[in-house]
């Protein structure tokens, strides 16, 4: 099955590659729909998505240096993608002697709204469920759950703790109740299925600018929701065959071999030279 990219998510992919200006200026809109119709948008989807992007708070409007109209990122957006490139561009491999964070919480029956939006939060952030309101994620996600629970006014309902597994189950089986392992295992599969062989093609055969910047987008988009999903378990306690290590490896190629290239195609039309 082919991957789904939905527009709303290459914008935000976008943004998160080459939309972050140090003078934090906006993006002309004309360069976001012409930039997103390479990738297959068309300028009606462009602009719902950055509607909905704006509704959000994450997209602000402005103008260019030359007057065009365009949208930066907010503060919010900003530390988001921050937040994001930790995961994201990580390098580093865990180790289980950095231990784990537990995050247990409990909320009011009348405000039952708000355990739905924890319990989907957390998960998205990469935590398993270690019983029911107590869930677990590797220490080094610590900061980021502390910030992702204070920026939606859920840290009341919830407490945080730092520790080591001490038994009595071994580790590595107790991980496998925590997190589903087959169902991540399929997500980097997945990956490696449509971004592999983009990789070996750009090694035989290396393309323009255009391409570079078309197959990188593509990859980051699929890549940036991995590191959510799987919250990079120590290796000692993953199958010898763990597909992550490869997939992580695949897209560090790509990310190395085509992102200033696609820089090289993107910068003009940000800049206004080539709109």
């Amino acid at each position: 099955m082919a991957e789904q990219h939905s527009p709303r998510s290459l914008i935000v992919s976008f943004y998160g590659a080459y939309g972050r200006a140090p003078d934090e200026s906006p993006a002309p809109v004309a360069a976001l729909i012409r930039l997103l119709g390479v990738l297959g948008v068309d300028a009606p989807s462009v602009r719902s998505s950055v509607s909905r992007l704006k509704r959000r708070g994450l997209l602000l409007p402005g103008r260019t240096a030359g007057g065009a109209a365009g949208y930066a990122l907010s503060e919010d957006a900003r530390r988001l993608l921050d937040d994001g490139d930790r995961r994201i561009y990580a390098r580093t491999e865990p180790k289980l002697s950095e231990g784990w964070v537990l995050a247990v919480f409990s909320v009011p029956e009348a405000e039952r709204h708000k355990r739905h939006l924890l319990r989907s939060r957390l998960a998205r952030l990469g935590f398993g469920t270690a019983a029911p309101g107590v869930w677990i994620a590797p220490a080094r996600l610590y900061e980021e759950t502390r910030n992702a629970l204070e920026r939606l006014e859920l840290s009341p309902y919830v407490d945080l703790f730092r520790g080591d597994h001490l038994g009595y189950a071994a580790t590595a089986g107790a991980v496998a109740r925590w997190w589903d392992l087959p169902a991540i295992a399929g997500l980097h599969e997945e990956f490696l299925a449509a971004h592999e062989p983009v990789l070996r093609a750009w090694r035989a055969a290396p393309a323009g600018t255009e391409d570079a910047y078309r197959d990188y987008l593509l990859a980051l988009d699929s890549w940036r929701r991995l590191p959510y999903a799987d919250p990079v378990l120590p290796a000692e306690l993953l199958p010898d065959d763990w597909p992550g290590r490869r997939s992580a490896e695949v897209f560090t190629a790509l990310h190395e071999l085509l992102r200033d290239r696609g820089a090289e195609y993107v910068l003009p039309f940000l800049s206004g030279d080539a709109v």
